[in-house]
């Protein structure tokens, strides 16, 4: 019983638990077409405002014709009774009021005068007190009528009040106005009461709240179904226009919106129209002059190649003679020498650019090892490492992290990396570490240098970017590297990205797929060092 019981409860939690998920996927979905559907916004503003409208005009209406209603009956039952006086007395002049007989006799005959020759207040009946009449047939009136109301009228006022009378032979109690009046007679003084049934005011009453309500309704919907034309009339536009924006973002250049008169929206889809037609005209251009700069600059490095060669042999031939020539010219050699050498690079640089403008990279995928690489750009960075008093540590794990990739390209985005470290890196150590997982691969390369500045990071892919303006590019790099390397990891459908503090050094990370068509949504290594801890920095130092 104890185990059954338990799965009842899992059970039934479970189904709680569902239904709760289940409401609040209504919820969600139901907000999510709220936010997005300027009609249904209009639609149901509008209903809720002119519910309010009509529910309040309504009840007004309907609360002015009641009390018109009864007001009415209760007037004209006044007017019976005062009426009715005159004629009560007559009859009650020689009635005795102790003997029974004459007292119901007198009340017949006051009902059938004052209803012989026809009333406007409608049908009613009377009610005839005396001392001695607790025995006529009429006497369960004497239970229908409020002692209040007695009370007012035996101290010889004309009163009225609201209850519940006798209607017809079955004498069931329907609501009712009561009307009391003293007479005065020779042998006494009597009480005449006039019961007057209210079923006619109320089906009067009922059909007047049942016709508002009725028109209510039809108004309501007759004032959706026009603001959801008018609205209509102004989203459907307005969806045309966003449907056409889209299609202009997607590069279809030519859409256009159908105007048609000469009204506010129509004026908005002309200008709409004339802006898409400035956009065009403009980007074409901008296609153009970005055409020609693509040409000039391939056609220029193109150009430059044969004339280069020229040169390079003129300065190898230079160079390996310097040492016979005076001091001045050997350095000039060997500056020519090695300008020459940034020279080619840069060229090199322009022509891989102007690749990637034109749309003609492309990627010679292959499964490779990421630390094999990593260990080949180290190695060709040892001069230069050397050269600027820096040691380079590797974080890399021992197994093989195999990842299709060109492995040119990524060579190139690493090389480019690891020597901004170098530059920048002020003779610390600069830091390389592989982390991985089943489907992306990232590689960081930290140093400790000069840093960036606020919104650099951004920045330092921009091409012939420089953080220091004041480094001469006589000594510098081409200022293509990184707007190169970015290019190429794009190219992989992968991530280049850049952090950095000034006085603490800067850390750029690569984040590849491990596999061709992986869409990246992390990366195994924090871009930020901070999330690792700068303990963790200084054990990879050591």
């Amino acid at each position: 019983m104890t185990a059954g019981g338990g799965r009842s409860g899992q059970l039934l939690r479970h189904g709680a638990r569902g239904a709760a998920q289940a409401g609040l996927a209504v919820v969600h979905r139901g907000l999510r077409t709220w936010r997005r559907s300027l009609a249904l916004r209009i639609g149901a503003t509008t209903v809720v405002v002119a519910g309010l409208v009509v529910l309040v005009t309504g009840l007004f209406l309907v609360d002015k014709v009641s009390h018109g209603v009864l007001n009415a009956k209760r007037d004209a039952a006044i007017n019976q009774a005062r009426v009715g006086l005159t004629t009560a007395r007559d009859v009650l002049v020689s009635v005795d009021a102790g003997v029974f007989e004459e007292v119901c006799d007198a009340q017949q005959q006051i009902s059938e005068d004052l209803t012989a020759g026809g009333t406007s207040v409608g049908v009613f009946s009377i009610y005839l007190v005396s001392s001695s009449n607790t025995d006529c047939e009429n006497r369960s009136h004497a239970t229908t009528i409020p002692p209040a109301l007695r009370s007012k009228v035996q101290l010889g006022d004309l009163a009225m009040q609201y209850a519940p009378v006798p209607q017809g032979t079955t004498r069931r109690l329907v609501k009712g106005l009561i009307v009391g009046e003293p007479v005065q007679a020779g042998t006494g003084t009597f009480e005449l009461y006039y019961l007057f049934p209210l079923q006619d005011e109320e089906q009067t009453i009922a059909l007047v709240q049942r016709t508002v309500l009725v028109s209510a309704l039809a108004l309501v919907l007759l004032v959706l179904a026009i603001a959801l034309l008018v609205t209509r009339q102004v989203v459907r536009p307005l969806r045309i226009a966003a449907e056409t924006a889209g299609q202009l973002s997607a590069g279809d250049l030519s859409k256009r919106m159908n105007t048609r008169g000469s009204d506010d929206i129509a004026r908005l889809g002309e200008a709409f129209n004339d802006m898409a037609g400035s956009l065009q005209r403009q980007i074409r251009r901008l296609e153009e002059l970005s055409r020609l700069q693509r040409r000039f600059t391939s056609d220029v490095s193109h150009e430059l190649r044969t004339p280069l060669t020229t040169v390079r042999m003129a300065a190898e031939f230079l160079h390996g003679a310097r040492a016979d020539f005076p001091p001045e010219l050997a350095r000039a050699a060997e500056l020519l020498h090695d300008e020459l050498d940034r020279f080619e690079s840069l060229l090199g640089d322009l022509l891989e650019i102007s690749r990637y403008d034109a749309g003609a990279a492309r990627l010679d995928a292959e499964a490779a090892d990421i630390g094999g690489v990593v260990s080949t750009v180290v190695a060709a960075s040892r001069v230069l490492a050397d050269r600027h008093g820096s040691e380079i540590v590797v974080d890399a794990p021992l197994e093989p992290v195999p990842v299709d990739m060109d492995v040119r390209r990524v060579e190139r985005i690493l090389r480019n990396l690891v020597g901004n470290a170098l530059d920048h890196g002020e003779g610390n150590p600069v830091v390389i570490t592989i982390g991985y997982d089943d489907n992306v691969v990232a590689v960081t390369v930290r140093d400790r240098g000069v840093g960036l500045r606020p919104g650099e990071a951004g920045l330092v892919f921009n091409r012939f970017w420089r953080g220091d303006q004041s480094r001469s590019r006589l000594t510098g790099s081409t200022g293509l590297g990184l707007a190169i390397s970015l290019e190429d990891a794009r190219l992989h459908d992968g991530w280049l990205q850049a952090w950095g503090e000034r006085g603490r050094g800067a850390q750029f990370r690569l984040t590849l797929p491990r596999h061709a068509g992986h869409t990246l949504v992390h990366s195994p290594l924090p871009l930020d060092p901070d999330e690792v801890g700068e303990d963790q920095f200084e054990e990879d130092l050591r």
